[in-house]
């Protein structure tokens, strides 16, 4: 017994040092004794349930994966969408692609986004977030080499549509891994990759063309070359494969109870002092009766709740807001009379904006006990930018850039929210399914909705006003999404 204390500040230390206990009170189940939740939660947040002496080793070997993981996988996010939209009239002529049929390509992202996002639940509890997104890069990877060798359009869609089914699970998996992995850093290690999203998305959009042209001009090089990035996104991911027990503890919490958590779990349910919960006999019952509680918690219904819902519509609109920039701010620029050049240049600094701020604004919004702030601030970015655009389109078009460029930056704003919205690993799954799919359901019609009012309209007036307008209810739903509480609060 003498030796007891020394055992236990071991243990504790490293898992609190990783992020693997949380201290909030929050955290904590209803009725459950502060000692023995703090048993509980290590035992269920542990990414790597081992024993408490080696934890520090074993947590530190697989953190350096994660966060190498986590970067390159988020710079692949957005290259195979933003490299076709810098090649489309290439890609269209050359597969003998109508106008329609183009039009709708540029509408599968999000509908592909919100079907296949849907299934990252049930994948990560079958086979641990990790190894999900290790798969998600494969797809990514094989979509990209498959896509230029397609000799027609159904060839290539099909090709298009397997690298964007893994984008789809693998952006509903970012903030689990970034709960599961860091849940005391959830907003620096989001703002890392939301930061890292926005770089590979400029770059992609930048250097697709150019590159294009120094291999000859042949749009099936440049739309290729994007797999080789791709590629590497897939090697940090399976070290990680061997961490499928604890990636399933961490994405359903109990499918199987705590006692599938792996061998620091057997040592809680045998009653071993390890895991700080005090006396092994009278320890030797109780974490079954809490593995329960947790388990409950685990797995909220998400539909219930008035949260998740308004922050589905959040990042709806949210996304909204950048497929029409990305998609239409240019034409509005050009048919102002900015030179074509000015105007890719134009929408690259928009883009650029979320790079710097993609790392601020998560770590500000975890800071802060509501967010809504930060949404109105990014709001009246928007309509700042929105109404320059009207009155102004090429007087103040820099401005009105940067200004529109803030304001997309409410997306790492809307994946921080998805983290601080729920308690527990599996309620951060379905909270990013629920949302993601929701969300990207709502965009799909946007960007094609201000192409018919621009057709039919003869300008840019209304079309505008549309995007303007947009941002109100943006705010609305984002100060409800931002409100201090859980998902687990409201099912």
């Amino acid at each position: 017994m003498p030796d007891e204390p020394k055992t236990l500040d071991p243990a504790a230390r490293p898992a609190t040092t990783v992020g693997d206990s949380p201290a909030p009170d929050r955290d904590r189940p209803a009725g459950t004794a502060p000692r023995d939740t703090e048993a509980t939660t290590v035992t269920q947040a542990t990414p790597t349930d081992a024993p408490a002496a080696p934890a520090v080793p074993v947590h530190r070997r697989v953190l350096v994966p994660v966060v190498l993981g986590l970067v390159l996988a988020a710079l692949n996010l957005r290259p195979a969408i933003t490299s076709l939209g810098a090649l489309l009239e290439e890609v269209s002529e050359g597969l003998h692609m109508s106008g329609s049929v183009a039009g709708v390509l540029t509408s599968v992202p999000p509908l592909c986004f919100a079907v296949f996002g849907i299934t990252a639940p049930r994948l990560a509890r079958r086979f641990g977030p990790a190894a999900v997104v290790c798969a998600g890069m494969a797809a990514i990877f094989a979509g990209l080499v498959l896509r230029p060798l397609a000799g027609g359009t159904a060839a290539f869609l099909a090709a298009s549509a397997l690298a964007l089914m893994g984008i789809a699970v693998s952006n509903v998996l970012m903030p689990v891994i970034v709960k599961r992995y860091f849940p005391d850093r959830v907003g620096t290690m989001t703002g890392l990759y939301s930061m890292a999203l926005a770089l590979g998305t400029s770059v992609a959009a930048a250097a697709t063309v150019p590159m294009t042209d120094a291999l000859g001009g042949d749009w099936r090089l440049g739309l290729g070359v994007w797999a080789v990035l791709a590629a590497l996104a897939v090697l940090p991911w399976l070290p990680l494969l061997r961490d499928r027990d604890g990636g399933r503890a961490g994405a359903s919490r109990t499918d199987n109870g705590a006692s599938r958590t792996g061998a620091g779990a057997s040592r809680t349910d045998n009653g071993a002092s390890r895991t700080g919960a005090g006396s092994p006999r009278m320890d030797t019952g109780a974490p079954r009766t809490e593995a329960k509680a947790p388990a409950q918690a685990a797995a909220p219904r998400v539909t219930r709740s008035r949260t998740a819902w308004a922050l589905g519509a959040f990042f709806g609109l949210q996304a909204t807001g950048a497929y029409i920039t990305m998609g239409w701010m240019p034409q509005i620029f050009r048919d102002a009379g900015v030179p074509a050049s000015t105007a890719g240049v134009l929408l690259a600094v928009t883009m650029v904006m979320g790079v710097p701020l993609a790392f601020v604004i998560p770590r500000l919004a975890t800071r802060m006990k509501t967010q809504g702030p930060i949404v109105v601030a990014l709001a009246l970015c928007g309509l700042g930018g929105y109404t320059g655009l009207f009155l102004a389109p090429a007087a103040g078009a820099w401005v009105w850039s940067v200004l529109l460029g803030v304001s997309n930056c409410a997306f790492p704003l809307a994946l921080t929210m998805i983290g601080l919205r729920s308690r527990t690993g599996a309620g951060v799954v379905r909270l990013s399914a629920f949302a993601q799919s929701v969300g990207y359901l709502i965009s799909i019609p946007g960007p094609l909705l201000v192409g018919v009012l621009y057709q039919h309209s003869g300008g840019w007036g209304l079309p505008i006003a549309l995007m303007g307008g947009l941002m109100v209810p943006q705010m609305i739903v984002g100060i409800l999404a931002g409100r201090d509480r859980t998902v687990e609060d409201e099912c």
